[in-house]
Parts: C-alpha cells; sequence; structure tokens
C-alpha cells in the first residue's frame, strides 16, 4: 500500500459495437469534452445500480438507437486505469441489429448516425477516427472477434 495514493471511484460502464445482419456496423459522429474535434464512437453508457452489464448493454442499445440484437458477444471487462481504478469497461458486439423503436436517448451532444462495412470500420479505426480509448478497444476488439 502506498499512503496518499489517489484512487479514482468512477462507474461502470458498456459499450457496444452494433452490427446488422447484413454486416453494418452502427456508430456515431459527435463531439465529446474530453476531445479534441470530432469522434466516431460506438453505444455506450453508463451501468445503473445492481444492474447487470450485459442487461445495462441492451438497454443502451435500446435508448441510443431504437435497436435490438438477438446475438450478444461479450468483448471482455477491463479496468480502466490499473493503477487509479477509474472503475471498469464492459465491452460487447451485438449481432443482428434490427431498429424497432425510435431513439430515446438523453445524450446532449449532437450525433450523426453512421452505418458502416467492416473495412470502413477498419480504415476509421487506422485513421484515428476513434479518439476514446475505449471505443477504438471495442472496435478493435470486434474486428479481431469477426476475423
Amino acid at each position: 500500500m502506498v499512503p496518499d495514493w489517489p484512487w479514482v471511484a468512477a462507474r461502470d460502464y458498456v459499450i457496444v459495437l452494433a452490427r446488422t445482419g447484413e454486416g453494418q456496423f452502427l456508430v456515431f459522429r459527435q463531439p465529446k469534452y474530453g476531445v479534441e474535434g470530432l469522434s466516431l464512437a460506438p453505444v455506450g453508457g453508463y451501468i445503473e445500480g445492481d444492474e447487470p452489464p450485459l442487461e445495462a448493454a441492451r438497454r443502451e442499445l435500446l435508448e441510443e438507437t431504437g435497436c435490438q440484437a438477438g446475438d450478444w458477444i461479450s468483448l471482455g471487462s477491463f479496468c480502466v486505469d490499473g493503477n487509479h481504478g477509474a472503475g471498469t469497461a464492459h465491452l460487447f458486439l451485438a449481432e443482428g441489429a434490427v431498429r424497432v423503436q425510435e431513439p430515446v436517448s438523453d445524450d446532449v451532444e449532437e450525433q450523426e448516425w453512421l452505418w458502416l462495412n467492416r473495412d470502413e470500420l477498419k480504415a476509421a479505426l487506422l485513421a484515428g477516427e476513434f479518439k476514446v480509448l475505449a471505443w477504438a478497444a471495442t472496435v478493435a476488439l470486434a474486428l479481431l472477434k469477426l476475423s
């Protein structure tokens, strides 16, 4: 134990990369306070209370996009900062996404929906267009899982 070591208590969260049955990946182009310019982003949000991560992922996908998915693949759960905590990120790939209702998201940022094929998604990842580590990691892990 190191005396007076700073620890960041943050809520756990989920990140979801959704893909349709036709192979199109849903991402947003949006601003974020901690990011310069616009970034591409998958769906994501905080876990509420003692909600299981998969249920939070399903809820976030439905709220933000109006989509549901039939097949859910865990891409892992990761400590955000190994030295300071900052919560746990639970990453998912949602396969077979279909729109079932209008989105009911309460996000304050303006979001533009984009549907990308696998090559476009990979090119965007390699070009640094996913500017938040958890978003880039989710996309990279999903592409690895699918290869």
